[in-house]
């Protein structure tokens, strides 16, 4: 690992129910340990996963609407209200790196547009030419190396299931040389081996086994048992609308 820990400045005065700190997962957070090579933030939405993430990237360097230190473009409203909050603990410290920020990657992909020189380190071809799963493919083959640490904001959005099996072998590949702290929803993703799952369902944060995930127990539930969770689905909402 290279990020060991982050932890909370909370020496000033704090609106508590001001975001980010109106959030209850990190209202509660004073830090966060790193113990492993791959670590996932889990949580419904709201739950502030990718806010926390964000604000790694800020004191990381890295653009927060996506990219590393070197990629300067704007996205409205892709800047951390918790970044300037939060203190990072390396050993050693590194500044290579990348953070994925799915909903502005449009952006990033046109932002290298913008420099052609840059398009090699991306496969060659603009990302704009393929399709979202392959740009997300091409970068993570091309642009993610050793020696750095990927931030990763729900990177499953724009990959089929086969696809999410092709990140996770890139991950491994990595392992021991490159750090990954993933923000998801997929139960696939969050089956990586011997990976740190934080809850942010729970409050405080805390660890959680795979098996114990709301996204796995969900998952698991539905494909074992379609046709009856269908059926409960479908006669819940009916049962709704005559209560209505």
């Amino acid at each position: 690992m290279y990020l060991r820990s982050i932890t909370i400045d909370r020496q000033e005065e704090m609106n508590q129910r001001q975001y980010p700190f109106s959030i209850p997962v990190i209202r509660s957070l004073t830090s966060l340990t790193f113990d492993t090579n791959v670590t996932f933030f889990v949580g419904e939405n709201g739950s502030g996963k990718s806010t926390l993430l964000e604000a790694i990237a800020y004191q990381c360097g890295f653009n927060t609407a996506g990219g590393g230190r070197n990629n300067a473009y704007d996205v409205d409203a892709s800047g951390s209200a918790l970044g300037g909050h939060i203190r990072l603990s390396w050993l050693p410290k590194i500044t290579n790196g990348f953070f994925l920020r799915a909903e502005t990657f449009y952006s990033f992909a046109s932002h290298i547009d913008s420099m052609p020189e840059s398009l090699p380190y991306y496969g060659g071809r603009s990302l704009h030419a393929q399709s979202h799963g392959e740009a997300f493919l091409s970068l993570f083959k091309h642009r993610f190396g050793k020696r750095a640490i990927y931030l990763l904001d729900e990177p499953e959005a724009a990959l089929s299931p086969a696809r999410q099996l092709a990140l996770m072998r890139i991950m491994h590949d990595l392992e021991g040389e490159a750090q990954f702290i993933v923000a998801t929803h997929s139960p696939i993703l969050l089956g990586y081996p011997e990976a740190r799952i934080y809850d942010f369902d729970s409050v405080p944060v805390q660890d959680i086994r795979y098996e114990d995930t709301l996204h796995y127990i969900v998952t698991r539930r539905f494909l074992d048992n379609r046709g009856r969770v269908l059926k409960e689905l479908f006669d819940d909402a009916e049962d709704e609308d005559e209560g209505d």
